[in-house]
């Protein structure tokens, strides 16, 4: 028997309960088997008594007793086993359903057991259907954890209970010494006191005590971290071997001359600390391969347009896509303004540009006229062709495919420096693991003078109150949104509850001017209305949630969010991201209903107590999970057994940088102690590219 044993080999297995492990539990060979850890332990040390069982005793107990009056009841389908067990402390029912009949001589009666399972609670009744039952010499024996395995009601009907999986897997641990290796090198193991693989996987199915279940799950975990970013360094490395790029060492007259003479503001020290990294990074003969993180008004564009003027300065084309016509637009005027006085040319390229302008674009950037493109997805036409394009900067890369982005790649011979922008923060231990081929560059200071968003909760009985303040804000000459939620399932009655906001609030703040901005406008409807606003000829804006991304109105100051409670954290912080973006104080209202759910409290109180997006991220992966966050894409590489990307960020931070260290001193492990390393990764990886051709 080794790890690649099917378990149908497997004594005790056999075909049928093979296949059944297989379609349930997508159990298939005996490394499968030794990965299939317990869900929960039973503590074999501790015995409740019927009259300590309360409600709240969700998971399996354990009692001593004796087991009385076996009897069976009904017919057909309704047909039961019931007996009585008694502690000396009270009474409850044991329940069988659809038992077999051999069952009426094995259950021992009238002597003392001891069983363990889930306590049910039916009118102050309390009940234990089918529970595992032992001998009390035979319990005795045992004084550990017991491991509780995931399982189902069809398993348990086909005998594959609790009490099969242990017995199985004690056999199994019976033969870890021949079926596993080491993978870590004495060095990793001894310097972080991990316990060995061996005694890891024994003492994870069968702890000895809680502090060696606690060793083995701390080293398993590592285990997890650590080669998974070993996986992402090698693939990190490997891609700055053979992705050759442009190097570009020069700072010349239009950076410089725009950093001295045009740059509006003083950039924060974390600004200048990007740029300088950005500058390293476009020296070498090497792709650059970016993630720019930044809350939304920390600067993310300025330093976007110093990329592309030292792209400029060594003669090199930049393109900035953007995934929606707002946010390409609210960019492409941004960098007009501030490139200005500079003759510097810079165009817009969107699905809405005319032909005769696109006929302009085209001839430009073939000639290498026009040094910077802004546009969507309208870059990436076959017939857009670049001269000579060096520097490609994706705003929000997560609305963007693999193969549209592999058409930017193919602008250039050699490909373009690459520079990912978002303003969602990614919770630190998700950029430590999914994020780590790519290096990591993050805003996480505002510019100066910026005042944080004041946020503040009110309920349906505040309104009067919050359209007072409103139409406060609005005398001193600032502008107001009013949000409210679509989301597709309820996508009509959405839009009639926007319609109706929309008639209450042109009813309340009658002789102000009113504009609406939803899904359902034609793009010339959108940004006629969008301009209306953006210009000051309207006070307030209704929308949904289109202006999430993109919209750009510094004098706009409160931000009202109707029904917060059904919007996700992320989404609350992007809606408020739209006002503060002047000098002037600005508020953001979260109105809710009355009755919330505890997760709904959570995300409000959170949005009132924290401007800081990545303090907002954390909290948004505790509520939502890493799979959520990261999208469907990248969800599915999420197959951590004990890992958790949430609660175990020291692990994740010291196995990433022990792979750094490694790679940096040993990038091909080739030293004789890194071969331990190299051996077990490259059989894994030959693994599971056998598995994704089979399946």
């Amino acid at each position: 028997m080794d790890l690649n044993t099917s378990l149908e080999f497997v004594k005790g297995i056999g075909t049928e309960r093979a296949k059944l492990m297989a379609s349930v539990l997508e159990l298939r060979t005996v490394e499968d088997l030794l990965n299939f850890y317990p869900l929960r332990y039973l503590d074999k040390s501790k015995v409740h008594t019927v009259r300590s069982i309360s409600q709240s005793d969700q998971l399996e107990i354990q009692l001593k007793g004796k087991i009385k009056d076996l009897k069976e009841f009904g017919n057909g389908r309704a047909k039961r086993l019931v007996a009585k067990f008694t502690d000396g402390t009270g009474t409850m029912d044991l329940v069988w359903f659809q038992y077999s009949r051999w069952m009426l001589d094995q259950i021992p009666q009238n002597t003392e057991v001891y069983i363990y399972g889930r306590v049910q609670e039916f009118n102050g009744f309390f009940s234990m259907p089918h529970p595992e039952i032992e001998k009390e010499d035979d319990a005795k024996q045992e004084r550990y954890l017991k491991p509780i395995y995931p399982s189902s009601e069809k398993l348990t009907k086909r005998g594959l209970n609790q009490k099969f999986f242990q017995n199985l897997l004690k056999f199994i641990c019976s033969e870890i010494p021949q079926l596993i290796a080491e993978n870590l090198n004495s060095e990793i193991i001894s310097g972080l006191k991990l316990m060995s693989r061996q005694a890891a996987l024994l003492n994870i199915h069968f702890p000895k005590d809680l502090t060696h279940f606690q060793q083995a799950e701390r080293r398993i975990k590592f285990e997890e971290a650590f080669y998974f970013q070993l996986s992402f360094g090698l693939k990190k490395q490997n891609h700055k071997s053979q992705a050759v790029g442009n190097p570009m060492p020069i700072v010349g007259d239009y950076f410089n001359t725009f950093y001295q003479y045009n740059l509006p503001f003083e950039l924060t020290n974390a600004q200048k600390k990007v740029v300088k990294e950005i500058r390293t990074d476009l020296k070498k003969p090497i792709q650059m391969n970016r993630l720019l993180q930044g809350d939304v008004g920390s600067g993310k564009t300025m330093v976007a347009l110093l990329s592309m003027l030292l792209a400029l300065d060594n003669g090199f084309q930049s393109c900035m896509m953007a995934p929606t016509e707002i946010l390409a637009t609210q960019h492409f005027q941004g960098i007009q303004e501030l490139l200005e006085n500079t003759g510097i040319k810079v165009r817009l390229l969107t699905g809405s540009t005319k032909k005769s302008e696109r006929k302009i674009i085209h001839e430009e950037l073939l000639s290498g006229e026009l040094p910077i493109l802004v546009g969507t997805h309208a870059v990436l036409e076959k017939v857009v062709e670049f001269r000579n394009l060096g520097l490609a900067i994706i705003d929000e890369q997560h609305r963007f495919g693999v193969a549209q982005r592999a058409k930017l790649w193919a602008k250039n011979k050699i490909p373009p420096h690459v520079l990912v922008m978002t303003a969602t923060p990614i919770p630190r231990t998700l950029a430590m693991s999914f994020y780590s081929d790519l290096d990591v560059s993050v805003i996480d200071e505002m510019p100066v003078g910026r005042k944080p968003i004041i946020t503040a909760h009110r309920r349906e009985k505040d309104r009067a109150s919050v359209y007072q303040f409103a139409k406060e804000e609005i005398a001193k000459g600032r502008q107001v949104y009013f949000v409210y939620p679509l989301i597709e399932e309820s996508e009509l009655l959405d839009y009639k509850n926007l319609m109706e906001g929309f008639e209450q609030i042109a009813h309340d703040f009658q002789g102000l001017n009113i504009t609406i901005l939803h899904g359902k406008l034609k793009p010339e409807e959108k940004e006629n209305n969008m301009q209306y606003f953006a210009s000051g000829k309207a006070q307030i804006m209704v929308a949904t949630t289109v202006i999430e991304v993109g919209v750009n109105v510094p004098n706009a100051s409160v931000m009202v969010i109707e029904s917060s409670e059904r919007f996700g954290l992320s989404q609350l912080h992007q809606l408020r991201g739209r006002v503060g973006r002047g000098a002037e104080q600005s508020y953001c209202i979260l109105m809710t209903g009355d009755k919330m759910s505890k997760e709904g409290r959570l995300r409000i109180k959170t949005m009132c107590q924290t401007n800081d997006g990545f303090k907002i991220s954390e909290v948004d992966m505790q509520l939502r999970g890493p799979g959520d966050i990261l999208g469907t894409q990248q969800s599915g590489v999420i197959d951590f057994k004990k890992l958790d990307l949430v609660k175990d960020g020291n692990i994740i931070k010291t196995s990433k940088d022990m792979v750094e260290d490694i790679l940096t001193k040993d990038p091909l492990l080739l030293f004789p102690n890194h071969q331990i390393l190299k051996n077990y990764y490259l059989q894994q990886y030959r693994n599971r590219h056998q598995w994704s051709k089979i399946s």
